[in-house]
């Protein structure tokens, strides 16, 4: 699955490209931060089985600070972000729902799944298809396919991290007779996931530099 570190350097690419005159450290940071919180729902699975890809991974949350946003700086009679932080709050705030939809949640969509209306629809979904042009069939694609994208409840779907390792797994040390749990951090799980991060990197080291300059 997409590590926190393909998470947070996507929402680098993101921010860089959406917060335009208003970038700078610390509006990068604000961006980056809030994808990388997504995953923290992974401490909740602790507790309440499932909730990983469940509980901060849900539509509900950006659709939430986006009614919110909107209605603060575009129908309140004196907004609050705008009075306190001006044009580059209100920069700052859309471009955070952006990266946190796009680089915190988006990621995962598409790799096993999340539960994209949770709590008001416990169900987990995954949209990992293709979509292609044939001479014969014209455009298909396989993305979209409720039924088919549909992987389970939170009663039924835990996915299992360095944080949360699945119960009987050993490392190497152990033999494999009851040891303690192996747990995995990745960091890039392909050739595609180390170009995301090597561009974040890139890209937003390279802005943080004009700035300076």
């Amino acid at each position: 699955m997409p590590s926190t570190v393909v998470h947070v350097a996507l929402a680098g690419l993101v921010g860089t490209a959406l917060l335009g005159d208003e970038f700078d450290a610390r509006a990068i940071a604000v961006v980056m931060a809030a994808t990388a919180c997504i995953d923290l729902d992974v401490f909740l699975g602790w507790y309440f089985i499932g909730t990983h890809r469940a509980a901060f991974h849900t539509l509900l949350l950006p659709l939430t600070a986006a009614a919110v946003v909107y209605y603060d700086t575009r129908m309140s009679e004196q907004s609050r972000i705008r009075t306190r932080w001006g044009p580059y709050g209100s920069r700052v705030a859309w471009s955070t729902i952006a990266a946190v939809t796009l680089a915190g949640i988006g990621p995962d969509l598409t790799f096993n799944g999340v539960n994209l209306l949770y709590p008001l629809h416990d169900q987990f979904y995954a949209f990992d298809g293709e979509l292609y042009y044939s001479t014969d069939a014209g455009i298909v694609q396989t993305f979209v396919d409720l039924e088919e994208s549909a992987r389970g409840t939170t009663q039924e779907t835990q996915f299992y991290t360095g944080v949360d390792p699945e119960p009987g797994s050993t490392g190497a040390d152990a033999g494999g007779d009851g040891g303690s749990p192996e747990r995995i951090f990745p960091v890039v799980a392909n050739g595609d996931q180390l170009i995301v991060v090597v561009a974040g990197v890139v890209t937003v080291a390279a802005r943080l530099f004009e700035r300076r300059a």
